[in-house]
């Protein structure tokens, strides 16, 4: 295998949330809809609210690597939502099918042959698709491990689950 083939793999892997990380569906399974809008202890945000943050994270470095007329969105509002915030189930829904969405447009563009994967993206300071394909993997993979923890601090997991 060519090792652009092997870094291909593995970008993917990475976006796919494969290997050390636990995967992005098996976070968010069964979440109780009574626990969405639920402060946990010592934390300021909501489930939701950091589901939200990473599916707008993921959406805005997409936005980067797609968009020559890419604008950076204010940091850190623009990343979070508002912390009085609260989303309903279907809400919460569409943030997970919106993260769903943008991470498979992401496997796509890593999957294809003809993306570049170490060129430098135009109008940016030398950043390549494998940077912020690497950020993506990065903060998705953080912040799912901290959504798991979440979940086990609230006692949301469902009954019988193999820890």
């Amino acid at each position: 295998m060519a090792t652009g083939d092997i870094l291909r793999d593995e970008l993917l892997a990475l976006i796919d949330g494969h290997g050390a990380h636990q995967p992005f569906e098996a976070a968010v399974a069964d979440f109780p809809d009574d626990a969405i809008n639920r402060l946990p202890p010592n934390v300021p945000y909501t489930p939701w609210h950091l589901l939200e943050h990473i599916r707008i994270t993921q959406a805005d470095l997409l936005d980067y690597i797609r968009s020559r007329a890419y604008l950076a969105p204010s940091w850190p509002e623009a990343y979070w939502p508002a912390r009085d915030a609260t989303a309903t189930p279907r809400q919460f829904a569409l943030t997970v099918e919106g993260f769903r969405s943008d991470r498979s447009a992401l496997h796509e563009l890593v999957a294809d042959p003809a993306t570049d994967l170490l060129s430098t993206i135009p109008n940016t300071p030398g950043h390549t698709i494998l940077r912020e394909v690497r950020l993506v993997g990065d903060h998705n993979a953080y912040h799912t491990g901290e959504f798991a923890i979440l979940r086990q601090v609230m006692g949301t997991w469902p009954p019988g689950r193999d820890e």
